[in-house]
């Protein structure tokens, strides 16, 4: 414990302050909270190996995604090949791992679109109001009226098709969003006590927004950008499924899933599989959003 004298017109006192806690308590502390959260250690876990296929495929799966043995193809989920195999012999197991880098690509380009684009609309409709709020909140509420699938097909239309052009699409589908958290988050810090001091000293316009308002507002827009990567997700392999994204042969998840569509009667493996790791990364990153966001409040 650590004695802090504090001198005042009467007699000296002193207050006793905590030590701060030693690594190994530290350590405790952190097992201790996760092991209360068993479900956020298993999300953590299939992200972190996710983000391994997606930077290091070579790790979990060595082989080429795109070679195939046509004595093997269709085989069902094995030892020798844990996916099983597709119609022209390939390791499903493989194909997977290698689409996590397409996939996981064009969702965090998607996002940091959304994340950008949208965070500088609403940070700048929050902070200087009046007419400008206005006509940016009025293009917010279109492009909320438009569902997010049908925003992106026109947009995808409108720049032709590919992996990179998807992800922008998906990106500008979901800058409403982005841009009503951070106008929300901006007029609360614009109206709080710290701001309105900063204005009276004299302090700049912009050297107020970039220290005060855009470091206290960033933190439900960060979640959000956590949220929205397992949403990008979906929408990302939903229209490489319709054929938008990436040509064949790149795995990626959402073509394979129409690859397998055509043997689903009989090789169930070639859709269910892929599928199941999509909706496992995106549970995880929903898990993990929500983890933070909770302690998010907790800290307010």
């Amino acid at each position: 414990m650590t004695e802090l004298l504090i001198r005042t017109g009467e007699p000296t006192a002193s207050v006793v302050l905590p030590e701060p806690p030693t690594r190994r308590e530290r350590v405790r502390l952190l097992l201790r909270f996760l092991g209360r959260r068993p479900g956020l250690v298993v999300a953590a876990v299939v992200v972190v190996l996710v983000v391994l296929a997606a930077f290091a495929p070579g790790v979990l799966a060595p082989g080429d995604p795109t070679i195939g043995v046509v004595a093997e193809k269709l085989r069902p989920p094995s030892g020798a090949h844990w996916f099983g195999t597709d119609h022209l012999g390939r390791d499903l197991f493989t194909r997977v791992v290698h689409g996590a880098s397409l996939s996981l690509q064009a969702t965090l380009l998607a996002v940091a679109v959304a994340l950008v684009v949208g965070g500088l609309v609403g940070l700048l409709a929050g902070f200087v109001g009046r007419w400008v709020d206005e006509v940016l909140m009025r293009v917010v509420d279109v492009l909320l009226s438009i569902p997010a699938i049908l925003l992106s097909l026109a947009l995808i239309t409108a720049m032709g098709y590919g992996i990179t052009k998807v992800a922008i699409a998906v990106g500008v589908a979901s800058v409403a969003n982005f841009a009503r958290v951070m106008r929300a988050e901006t007029l609360r810090i614009r109206r709080s006590t710290y701001v309105e001091a900063a204005r009276a000293v004299g302090t700049r316009w912009y050297v107020t927004l970039w220290k005060h308002v855009l470091p206290n507002a960033a933190g439900p827009v960060v979640v959000l950008a956590v949220l929205e990567f397992g949403l990008a997700i979906l929408a990302v392999s939903s229209l490489s499924f319709l054929g938008y994204g990436a040509p064949p042969p790149a795995p990626e998840w959402g073509a394979l899933i129409a690859e397998g569509r055509n043997y689903l009667a009989t090789s169930w493996w070639l859709c269910a599989l892929p599928g199941l790791t999509i909706a496992a990364t995106v549970l995880s990153v929903n898990r993990i959003s929500r983890a933070l966001d909770g302690e998010g409040r907790r800290g307010r």
